[in-house]
C-alpha cells in the first residue's frame, strides 16, 4: 500500500482556507476562530455558551453541570475579596477570562498538555478580540493576570474538593493551599445551577458592572 504525498505547506494553506472556521451564534454572529473580529462578540452568546460548557469534563456532584459561567463567578468573587479596591474594568476582566471557551469549549488541563499550543494561539486571538468588544485592553497588565491566574487557581481548588471529589492533599498538589473562603462564597457559587440560572446570573453581574 502506497502512502499518500505529504502536503505542501502552500496545499496546506489551501486547504484551511477552503474550510469553515467560523463558528455560528445564537445571535447571527460568526465569529472567525482564525481572525475574531470584537465586532462579532456578542454578550448574550458569550453567557448562553458558557452556561452550557461544563467544567471538569461534566465529573461534577450536583443535578446540574458546575458551569464555566458559574466558575467565572466564582473566580470574579474571590478576585474581589482578595482585592477589594479592584477597578470595574478589572473585575470585568476576571468574569470574562474564560470567555474564549464559549466558542472552543473547556478543554481541561491535561488535554492541553497533550495537544500543546495550537489550543493557546486560538484561546489568545479568540480573548483579545473579547477584550476590545468590551473595552478592555486586548493583553491585560502583568499584575491583573497573576490575580485572575491566582482566583483561578483558589476556584479550582474548591471545585475540586466540594464537587470533583479530591481529597484535599490531592487539591493541594495540582492546586495549591486552599483560599480563605465564607460560608457565603460556599453557599452562594459551589451548588451547581441550572443553564438558565447561570446565564441570568452571568448577564446580571456583567450589566452591573457595565453600569458602575
Amino acid at each position: 500500500m502506497t502512502n499518500a504525498p505529504a502536503k505542501t505547506p502552500a496545499a496546506k494553506a489551501a486547504a484551511v482556507k477552503s474550510a469553515r472556521v467560523w463558528q455560528r451564534m445564537l445571535s447571527g454572529r460568526r465569529l472567525d476562530l482564525l481572525d475574531p473580529s470584537p465586532l462579532d462578540v456578542e454578550l448574550d452568546d458569550i453567557a448562553h455558551g458558557l452556561a452550557r460548557v461544563a467544567r471538569w469534563n461534566g465529573q461534577t456532584k450536583g443535578a446540574h453541570i458546575f458551569s464555566v459561567a458559574q466558575h467565572s463567578l466564582l473566580v470574579e468573587a474571590l478576585a474581589r475579596a482578595k482585592t477589594p479596591r479592584l477597578d470595574v474594568k478589572g473585575r470585568l476582566a476576571v468574569l470574562l477570562h474564560d470567555a474564549p471557551e464559549y466558542v472552543v469549549g473547556d478543554m481541561i488541563s491535561p488535554f492541553k498538555v497533550v495537544i500543546g499550543d495550537s489550543y493557546k494561539a486560538v484561546e489568545k486571538r479568540l480573548l483579545a478580540a473579547i477584550h476590545l468588544r468590551f473595552g478592555l485592553q486586548a493583553k491585560l497588565p502583568e499584575t491583573l493576570t497573576k490575580l485572575i491566574k491566582d482566583a483561578d487557581r483558589q476556584a479550582a481548588y474548591l471545585e475540586a474538593t466540594r464537587l470533583a471529589g479530591f481529597a484535599d492533599e490531592e487539591a493541594r498538589k495540582f492546586f495549591g493551599a486552599p483560599p480563605k473562603f465564607s460560608a457565603a462564597l460556599e453557599r452562594d457559587y459551589l451548588t451547581p445551577w441550572s443553564a438558565s440560572t447561570a446565564k441570568n446570573n452571568f448577564i446580571e453581574r456583567f450589566e452591573k458592572l457595565l453600569r458602575a
